[in-house]
């Protein structure tokens, strides 16, 4: 609640975008909080922040657990800042209990999950650090004011005078990273604990759709180029395209912007996104190949563009880690379930450099990106309960 008033909405949410100075509070907060129970931070040149919790043997490569900070526009007060502070209470808690590990375990912030609006790529930090994305190319990137990734990361290690520089990419043992669940999965089946066993694929899409302004009251409708027309009918057409009976596949149009945006003005130009998502990558293939078609085949007398922003493959979590969420929870007599997660997170890039894994916990109705979110604080803490047993055994490993 206290990371919440960073930010906090009148409705009761969070906006605290990524790399605002919002933002910035809130990683400068966990670290003086990781501070005050001598713990040390550190961050690396995109921007990742890492509060140390050290262990007796420091040549090891450590375990980590984390999430981020930074919100949607309208976000909530639980999606990715509970990871953070579930992993700093487990190391809090080891820390009251005595409890000595071999490997140093890490709370980890990464920067920029939830693409700040949409004016930088989500999953930005974590991304980098697994050398899924350059590091060069992510800090030249400019956002819709024009300010690069680069020189917003300037203003937040100012923010963090405690916090020691980190070459990127260090070995990693094993990531654990807990999240409400975003979807009503567990709450409907009355479980506390979601042991995740895959993140489905995701891709996107901007459609640039090109037409001629012109004034609404002379030009009659069959000299037109009207680029809002052009793009509601593929709309239409794409909604068709991605209908799924067994409703597994995932499409939404979620930004459209129309120019001049004029009352008396037929639009010229019509620019949306699409976000496509599904467990199964011959899926993605099929439908996603399929969107520059529908698009050509209802533009009319317009020109459009369709161009593929980001194509992220199912990542799936087997070995160890799931088991050991499992058997941590059945120890502490939790219930839980294999769950599968809809919306993308950090622990899908981690995976390709350490054994992942991640715990959900339920959030009411299924409800986030949304000033709505909420959770119990019981389901938080059985979290917190199950990530910590499962951290202090990987520690030990």
């Amino acid at each position: 609640m206290d990371m919440a008033e960073l930010g906090r909405t009148p409705r009761g949410g969070v906006r605290r975008l990524a790399l605002t100075d919002l933002d910035n509070e809130a990683r400068a907060l966990l670290a003086r909080w990781g501070a005050a129970r001598g713990f040390r931070s550190f961050i690396d040149p995109i921007g990742n922040l890492f509060v140390r919790r050290e262990g007796n043997e420091p040549s090891l490569a450590p375990v980590m657990s984390g999430s981020h900070t930074d919100t949607q526009p309208s976000g909530g007060r639980f999606d990715g800042i509970y990871g953070v502070l579930a992993a700093l209470e487990a190391l809090e808690a080891m820390e009251d209990a005595g409890i000595a590990t071999k490997r140093a375990i890490e709370c980890t912030v990464w920067t920029c999950e939830e693409s700040a609006g949409g004016q930088w790529p989500g999953t930005l930090g974590s991304s980098v650090f697994a050398g899924a994305r350059p590091l060069a190319d992510m800090l030249a990137l400019a956002g819709f004011d024009g300010l690069t990734v680069g020189e917003a990361l300037k203003r937040t290690r100012a923010h963090l005078p405690i916090a020691a520089d980190r070459p990127l990419g260090v070995p990693v043992s094993a990531f654990v990273e807990a999240h409400i669940e975003q979807g009503p999965e567990l709450e409907a089946r009355g479980k506390a604990i979601g042991v995740v066993t895959a993140i489905q694929g995701v891709r996107r899409f901007q459609v640039e759709v090109t037409g001629e302004d012109g004034h609404s009251g002379t030009l009659r409708h069959a000299w037109r180029k009207d680029a809002f027309a052009a793009g509601a009918r593929m709309a239409v057409a794409l909604q068709a395209h991605f209908h799924d009976p067994l409703d597994v596949v995932r499409f939404t149009i979620g930004r459209f912007v129309v120019e001049p945006n004029a009352p008396a003005v037929v639009p010229g130009k019509v620019t949306f996104g699409i976000d496509f998502r599904h467990p199964d990558d011959s899926v993605l293939a099929r439908l996603g190949d399929g969107v520059d078609a529908v698009c050509q085949a209802h533009r009319g007398p317009c020109e459009v563009k369709a161009t593929e922003t980001l194509w992220v493959k199912p990542t799936a979590f087997t070995g160890l880690l799931p088991g050991l969420i499992q058997a941590a929870a059945d120890r502490l007599g939790i219930s839980s379930m294999p769950i599968l997660s809809g919306a993308g997170h950090d622990a899908i890039y981690l995976a390709r450099v350490c054994p992942t894994a991640m715990i959900f916990v339920p959030c009411e109705k299924g409800i986030s990106h949304n000033e709505a979110e909420n959770a119990t604080p019981h389901d938080l803490a059985s979290g917190a309960r199950v990530l910590a047993e499962v951290l202090a055994d990987l520690a030990n490993r």
